[in-house]
């Protein structure tokens, strides 16, 4: 069985909110992340690391681990115990495991081992992408892909919906949308999107919508995810609902300056984006959420 696993991904299929136990067993698997998350159901990153030494507990000795190495709390978990055979990616290209080389069009060499396997052309943005494509040739490999074919399979991929989905253009402005809703992940989008636009405006709307971000948890690390952004429209709903954050999303993104805007009311924050586009901008759209259908709200608005 084949397994990936980051920390922002699983859900009550994988671990249990009472038991909390794993409840699948791999033979080859991806940990790709670790950090805190699921604020409502696991109050540490401890816990969760917890949890993650409990599936790597599960993967047997002829399995297989494929460890970012980037990733402190993911060395934290493999220290804990592992029988399993291990393999890590991202690292440099002249050390052990897999590592990726980038090139300014986009493209990737790829090293396993410091030698180089080949290069792989790639439309995707976003060095945490380049990372998944790094993981999957590895997982590839271990059960009897090679290389070579792993690679040119992956120059057809195409992405999948909400990761950084192209939803329209309008007058020259282009609405994304992107599943990005805890800081890192943020973060990392807004910068995969300005090294594929270059100089164009980035106007970054988002809802913090998740359970982790409506408890506040990750409050004050949003403003920083959102730096690289040209502008910001923050979404949250005022009141006692289910959907309402339960802090202040204006004194949140204040950092920010006069480049942030928050507001709880869905239309008026459409007539601001709108208003405030240019040609050659990119709307960037994020939310683990429906968002209210704002993507279709801003191309009529815009057009």
């Amino acid at each position: 069985m084949f397994f990936v696993i980051e920390a922002d991904e699983y859900d009550t299929a994988f671990f249990d909110k009472r038991s909390k136990f794993v409840h699948y067993h791999a033979r080859t698997a991806i940990l790709n992340n670790l950090e805190y998350d699921h604020a409502d159901i696991f109050p540490d990153l401890a816990a969760i690391e917890t949890q993650f030494h409990h599936l790597v507990r599960t993967v047997p000795g002829i399995g297989r681990l494929l460890v970012n190495a980037r990733e402190p709390a993911l060395e934290r978990v493999i220290a804990r115990g592992c029988w399993s055979e291990r393999e890590s990616f991202g690292g440099s290209a002249d050390a052990s495991g897999w590592a990726l080389q980038n090139h300014a069009d986009g493209s990737f060499d790829i090293f396993f081992e410091g030698r180089e396997q080949g290069t792989v052309q790639w439309l995707l943005s976003g060095e945490h992408n380049r990372l998944n494509a790094l993981a999957a040739i590895a997982a590839a490999r271990h059960v009897g892909v090679p290389t070579a074919i792993a690679i040119a399979a992956l120059e057809k991929f195409q992405n999948v919906k909400r990761r950084m989905e192209l939803r329209g253009t309008v007058n020259g402005v282009a609405v994304y949308d992107d599943f990005a809703h805890h800081p890192t992940a943020i973060a990392t989008t807004i910068a995969g999107l300005r090294k594929q636009s270059g100089n164009a405006r980035i106007l970054a709307v988002l809802e913090p919508r998740s359970n982790t971000m409506k408890l506040g948890t990750m409050k004050d690390a949003l403003s920083a995810s959102l730096a690289e952004a040209d502008l910001v429209f923050g979404y949250g709903a005022a009141g006692n609902g289910k959907d309402a954050l339960g802090w202040d999303l204006a004194q949140a993104l204040a950092p920010l300056g006069q480049r942030a805007q928050s507001f709880d009311d869905l239309g008026a924050l459409v007539q601001a984006v709108s208003a405030a586009a240019q040609p050659g901008d990119q709307v960037l759209v994020m939310s683990n959420g429906g968002f209210g259908g704002v993507h279709q709200q801003l191309l009529d608005a815009l057009a």
